[in-house]
């Protein structure tokens, strides 16, 4: 790997590992201020709002300035929406401040690894960053869930400074300061990505221009026949996925009786299996190669339903496992042939923002059902089968798209397998 990725990698996991360990602690804030049960998976539809709203914007900005400007300066976002939180906002709109700088963030942090890698080894760089990833957001399930817990929050609240006072009294917003400091670490290491030679692409025009220029973008993604099978799965995977995570807590807490602290603990044995299996896609799979994985994503939909039959510990934590590496061997190779593809068509930054616009747009209207039948009493094992049932029924779907292309479009798919083939292949 070049110089530089290192220091993107590590950027990545700090900031990546804040933004997890406080949803953990906004969850258990909203616990704390005996808030309605529908605010708590509302947490996930927040996050992801600016990523919908601000898609036309940040691809546009994220290829204009140099790419680690661009994460320092989200970063400092993220930092005031953590403050936010800390010093009494409404816990979802703080989160969506925080996701308005992920929001930009993202853009500038996959587009630069196609500028910094080759095309041969975009596939293995995908492969390091999600599964750094991935471990970030668990290894900050974790945190979150102990910095919250019974024995590290009385020692984060017996901490006192001389002739101030805090206002810091709960073990969440304990939890919140300490966050705000992983965050201050994250953009350090942004000062010092390194300025790629790829060049700058000025933005021209008014707003409404640059929303003309990402529709076109995104019509254009959807409309190539490599690059609609990968988005369609991306989206509706993370869409999934972004909002399973809050749905473990009530699944833990009805199935094992469960503590905010004990589930965020028990989300983390899920990094051994998505790091096994995002490390071993990016030795196994080729870019050309990708398509493959699609049966893999059904049979993951209906390993989901299974969570509703475990009522055990030592059965859960290795089920856990084996989904962990699945996705992970799923979404890297998919991953990166969206990347590729993208940047092909329009550019990195650009293209990465109209995936998230897609992942995200996904992870709120799902997010928005969940709160909503919350409301009206969905229990966390309905809401399990039915994402499961959803993930593997629409991947089937996706799965017969990709086949009637195939044969449909075979000149045209098979042309732009050789690119991918060409591309990974020096």
């Amino acid at each position: 790997m070049k110089k530089g990725f290192s220091t993107i990698m590590s950027a990545q996991f700090f900031s990546s590992l804040a933004d997890s360990a406080l949803l953990v602690a906004a969850v258990e804030l909203l616990r704390l201020n005996h808030a309605p049960s529908w605010q708590t998976p509302a947490l996930a539809p927040m996050f992801a709002l600016f990523y919908v709203v601000l898609a036309p914007f940040v691809g546009a900005i994220a290829d204009s300035m140099p790419k680690g400007t661009v994460m320092f300066i989200s970063n400092t976002i993220k930092v005031v929406g953590c403050l936010m939180m800390l010093f009494g906002s409404h816990p979802l709109l703080s989160y969506a401040v925080v996701g308005l700088g992920a929001a930009a963030y993202s853009p500038a942090k996959y587009g630069i690894l196609t500028e910094l890698l080759p095309p041969s080894q975009l596939v293995k760089g995908n492969g390091w960053i999600e599964g750094l990833t991935v471990a970030s957001i668990i290894l900050g399930f974790v945190l979150g869930g102990q910095l919250v817990g019974p024995k590290l929050a009385p020692m984060l609240l017996g901490f006192d400074l001389p002739w101030i006072d805090t206002g810091i009294d709960t073990p969440p917003e304990a939890a919140i300061s300490v966050i705000v400091f992983i965050y201050v670490i994250a953009a350090i290491f942004n000062l010092y990505i390194p300025r790629t030679d790829a060049p700058l692409q000025p933005m021209t025009g008014g707003v409404a221009a640059m929303v003309r220029d990402f529709s076109h973008c995104n019509a254009r993604l959807w409309a190539d026949r490599l690059g609609q099978i990968t988005l369609a799965t991306t989206t509706l995977l993370w869409g999934i996925f972004g909002n399973l995570r809050l749905i473990v807590f009530a699944w833990a807490a009805a199935a094992l009786g469960y503590t905010t602290t004990q589930a965020s603990g028990l989300a983390g044995v899920v990094i051994i299996g998505s790091v096994i299996g995002a490390v071993t896609a990016s030795a196994t799979m080729k870019l050309d190669k990708a398509t493959r994985v699609l049966p893999l994503a059904i049979a993951v939909g209906f390993l989901m339903i299974g969570l509703n039959v475990i009522t055990n510990v030592w059965v859960a934590a290795p089920f856990l496992v084996l989904l962990g590496a699945l996705c992970g061997f799923l979404i890297v190779p998919m991953n990166a042939l969206l990347q590729h593809r993208g940047h092909n068509l329009m550019g990195a930054g650009r293209s990465i923002a109209v995936q998230n616009f897609n992942e995200q747009a996904c992870i709120l209207g799902v997010g928005a059902l969940y709160s909503g039948l919350t409301k009206f009493g969905l229990s966390a094992f309905v809401a399990i089968a039915t994402f499961g049932l959803l993930t593997a029924g629409v991947m089937e779907a996706i799965r017969r798209w990709h086949v009637s292309n195939t044969i449909k479009h075979r000149d045209e798919v098979e042309r732009l397998l050789a690119i991918a083939r060409s591309d990974g292949g020096h």
